[in-house]
């Protein structure tokens, strides 16, 4: 059984997705667009400049609407208006240094929004599928060296991670309380690290080194022992499509809690990043140790895919190395201003068509 993701499955269907204009956002409308999808987009202004969202000429195939997923009435206009048949829920606060200066927006952002949202679907039918995005950091982390599995207790340390915990618990409670014998199905879907080309958020460690190459000077990196499931943003997306169509098809059977991760051998820690990176980027390329105090971050954190791999046929098929390889070319592909939108979707058709992950 092989993850396939069935592009007559997407053709037409009215999708609601938030957080759009995002870094995942924005590769995702991509996809969505290329399947054919009849897309509409929640979410705030492009979180950087430069952004994906601009750079890739995203809105061009599908409605946008600038809207706070804090704000219930504008959520609720917004499902009401689009009439969506699917939602993926990827609206977030997505950075664990920032939830230590802002807690409460990352509060009110991951838990409300995601509250806002399941009530809003409820609220007004004709929604058959609800994905809602969270992340690995969503369970109490115990820094042991195997993968987490999907009913693990939820948990988190920072903010962030805490967040995401609190909004897995709402949808379990969604679940229960108003969805189990519902036409919804509602599925969670927890994915690690993700990297990528287009990414420019502050305190992310590949835009960082990115932004380091391009002036020419050392990457300063703080933690280079902390070990993470990287994987490049496709992957987990194409985990998320392929649970969309699982719930829309096969309704209360799939909704539940899954891990989208990386092979084993992809939890790599950071000084291994920043090496591979240096390789491939080539002259000029640096880095040092950062010897100053931060915030406290986990050292060591990865998930169990058993689950999604058994029952959803998904599997990872591109290795860290290969990650690193595409997100280089794209970013070099940037910096020579090639046409951006032509070349997500190129590599998203790269990644549908590579049948088996290619050697480092």
């Amino acid at each position: 059984m092989s993850m396939a993701i069935n592009p007559d499955f997407w053709r037409g269907k009215r999708v609601l997705l938030t957080g759009h204009t995002g870094f995942k956002g924005s590769w995702l409308s991509l996809w969505l667009q290329s399947l054919g999808a009849d897309l509409h987009g929640l979410a705030l202004e492009p979180p950087s400049s430069p952004n994906l969202f601009t750079e890739a000429q995203v809105e061009a195939g599908m409605s946008s609407t600038l809207g706070d997923i804090r704000d219930y009435e504008a959520v609720l206009a917004c499902v009401a208006a689009v009439k969506p048949e699917i939602i993926i829920h990827m609206a977030a606060q997505p950075l664990v240094r920032l939830s230590y200066s802002e807690p409460v927006a990352t509060y009110a952002t991951n838990v409300m929004g995601t509250v806002h949202v399941l009530e809003a679907a409820r609220s007004v039918g004709g929604v058959s599928a609800i994905v809602n995005v969270t992340t690995d950091k969503c369970y109490e982390n115990r820094e042991w060296a195997w993968g987490y599995r999907e009913d693990e207790p939820m948990g988190g340390f920072d903010p962030y991670s805490n967040s995401k915990g609190c909004a897995e618990l709402v949808t379990s409670a969604y679940r229960r309380s108003f969805f189990q014998h519902s036409d919804i199905a509602l599925g969670s879907a927890r994915a690690g690290n993700v990297i990528g080309g287009g990414d420019w958020a502050a305190d992310r460690l590949v835009p960082d080194i990115l932004r380091a190459f391009e002036q020419d000077r050392p990457v300063v990196i703080r933690n280079p022992h902390a070990t993470r499931p990287w994987q490049h943003v496709i992957e987990p997306l194409s985990g998320y499509l392929l649970l969309a169509e699982r719930l829309y098809n096969d309704g209360q059977a799939y909704a539940e809690g899954w891990n989208f991760g990386p092979q084993d051998d992809d939890a790599q820690p950071v000084q291994w990043i920043v090496e591979h990176l240096v390789r491939e980027w080539g002259q000029g390329a640096s880095w040092q140790l950062d010897g100053g105090e931060h915030p406290h971050e986990a050292n060591y954190l990865k998930l169990d895919i058993s689950k999604a791999k058994a029952r959803l046929g998904w599997r990872p098929r591109w290795n860290l190395a290969t990650a690193l390889h595409q997100i280089t070319s794209w970013h070099q592909a940037w910096l020579a201003k090639q046409d951006i939108r032509h070349l997500c979707l190129t590599q998203i058709q790269q990644y549908t068509t590579d049948q088996k992950v290619r050697p480092a």
